[in-house]
C-alpha cells in the first residue's frame, strides 16, 4: 500500500474568485502538464512553481508570499492561492513543444542524432577457391591471359636459374681455406660395422 500513488486533491472548494487561467494564454514553459508527472505551474503573481491539484475542477495549492515565515505571525497568503486553471491545449502537441526546448538547451556536443547512422555491412571476403579461379582467367591490359604471362616470365629467367646452379656446382681453383675440414668430392656410402 506505500507505493500507491494518491491523486491530487483540492482541499477546498473556494477559489480566489478570478477568472480561470487558460493554459492556452501562458506560455509553454510556466506550466508542466506531461502524463505521469505532478501538474505544476508558475504562480501568475508570486512566480513561484506551485502544484495544480485535483482531478477535474484543477487549482494552484494555496501558498505563501514567500518561504519564510515570521516569528509572531502567520505568513500571508499569495493571491494566486487556489486559482482555478483550465487546460485548453493539446497536450501532445505541447509536449513535443517542450522537447524540443530541451534539446536545444542541452549543449551541442551531449545531445544525440535523432537519426541513427548504421555503417554498412562489409561483404564477406571470397573464398580460397574463388580466388584462385578468378585469377587464372583474368587477362591484364594487353588482353593476355595472366598463366601465359606466368610461363613467359618462367622461361625467360630459366636460363639465368640454371646458369648459376652450374656455377655453384664447380669448385673453387686453389687451396681450401686453413683450419677447415676437407670436403668430401664423392658421396660417402657408409657402411655399418658389424659386431
Amino acid at each position: 500500500m506505500a507505493n500507491r500513488k494518491r491523486p491530487g486533491r483540492t482541499r477546498t472548494k473556494r477559489n480566489n474568485r478570478r477568472e480561470p487561467l487558460l493554459l492556452s494564454k501562458l506560455d509553454p514553459q510556466d506550466f508542466n502538464v506531461r502524463p505521469g508527472e505532478p501538474k505544476a505551474i508558475a504562480c501568475p503573481d508570486c512566480r513561484t512553481w506551485r502544484r495544480i491539484m485535483g482531478n477535474t475542477d484543477l487549482k494552484i495549492r494555496e501558498h505563501g508570499i514567500s518561504d519564510y515565515v515570521p516569528e509572531d505571525g502567520e505568513r500571508a497568503v499569495c493571491p494566486g492561492s487556489n486559482q482555478a486553471v483550465v487546460v485548453d491545449i493539446d497536450i501532445r502537441r505541447w509536449q513535443v513543444w517542450q522537447d524540443r526546448l530541451l534539446r536545444d538547451a542541452m549543449p551541442q556536443e551531449n545531445r544525440r542524432s535523432a537519426r541513427q547512422h548504421y555503417k554498412p555491412i562489409p561483404a564477406p571476403a571470397p573464398a580460397v577457391v574463388q580466388i584462385a579461379a578468378k585469377s587464372t582467367t583474368e587477362e591484364p591490359g594487353d588482353g593476355r591471359p595472366l598463366w601465359l604471362l606466368r610461363e613467359m616470365k618462367w622461361a625467360s629467367t630459366a636460363t639465368a636459374v640454371h646458369e648459376t646452379d652450374t656455377r655453384r656446382a664447380q669448385l673453387p681453383a686453389g687451396d681450401a681455406p686453413l683450419g677447415s675440414p676437407l670436403v668430401p668430392l664423392t658421396t660417402l656410402h657408409p657402411t655399418r660395422p658389424e659386431n
